[in-house]
């Protein structure tokens, strides 16, 4: 059984403690109540894909809202590791995406000039090159590859369009000359009569190969931790993702566990 949990981030969240950045400001670029992705993750905790439709804040209201937040902050002598974006769906999906990275690069110089901006993205598009100059600019430029295997790879993610394939993916993810971080969910489960597993030797064993194309300073695995909108997923252990790990550091990364 699906379902599709309820959610409202406005345009700034938090401080909230994340599981990899530490205490991090949240920057939301979509509705505070639609999610708008051109990713329908099974595991996602704003649920799927409803097709709703909403306003996504302007450019000037963020920057307001992001000063607003820092200033609080900085009068409350308030630590802050980061700044994210993050939200209901994909950030980059914004039309004024860049400026605003440049914008919020300016307010975490003059009020926290040691916060990492960081952008959570699925990496749909970086083929433009608006996005692939903002996402250089950023400390923590954090993409997603949840399979380098193509089938397993649409099962997991359920990209909306069929251009969208790991053959591009990877093509476009090396383009950043290793300047990204390479973010990846491990998981099990079944969703529309197809069962999925990347933690099988070769999932494993292709994603690796994919890692030592792309280069990343670091590479972030995890395991679903929040309620997601398909029932049949299995949360990969511990102890798993550290074996997984292992592997990762005998092929000369830097990796980040979480579970």
């Amino acid at each position: 059984m699906e379902t599709n949990p309820r959610f409202s981030r406005q345009i700034i969240y938090g401080p909230v403690k994340s599981r990899r950045l530490g205490e991090s400001l949240g920057i939301n670029l979509m509705p505070a109540n639609v999610k708008i992705c051109s990713f329908d993750c099974v595991y996602c905790e704003c649920g799927l894909n409803d097709n709703r439709i909403g306003q996504m804040p302007k450019q000037d209201d963020i920057r307001l809202e992001l000063k607003k937040a820092l200033e609080t902050l900085k009068t409350e002598n308030k630590s802050l590791d980061a700044i994210s974006f993050s939200g209901n769906g994909e950030p980059t999906l914004h039309p004024d995406f860049e400026s605003i990275i440049d914008s919020t690069l300016a307010l975490r110089n003059k009020y926290f000039p040691q916060a990492k901006v960081s952008v959570l993205s699925n990496a749909s598009v970086i083929d433009k090159p608006d996005i692939i100059r903002a996402l250089k600019k950023v400390d923590n430029n954090i993409l997603k590859l949840d399979s380098a295997i193509e089938a397993t790879m649409r099962a997991i993610d359920q990209p909306n369009r069929a251009s969208f394939t790991v053959k591009w993916l990877l093509k476009h993810l090396m383009k950043f000359e290793g300047n990204l971080i390479i973010q990846t969910i491990f998981i099990r489960g079944n969703y529309n009569g197809k069962h999925f597993d990347n933690t099988t030797e070769e999932e494993i064993s292709a994603w690796i190969e994919a890692l030592r194309e792309i280069k990343p300073k670091q590479v972030m695995i995890y395991a679903i931790d929040r309620p997601a909108p398909v029932a049949d997923l299995e949360k990969v252990s511990l102890e798993e993702l550290n074996t997984i790990a292992a592997r990762v550091k005998k092929a000369g990364f830097e990796v980040m566990v979480t579970a």
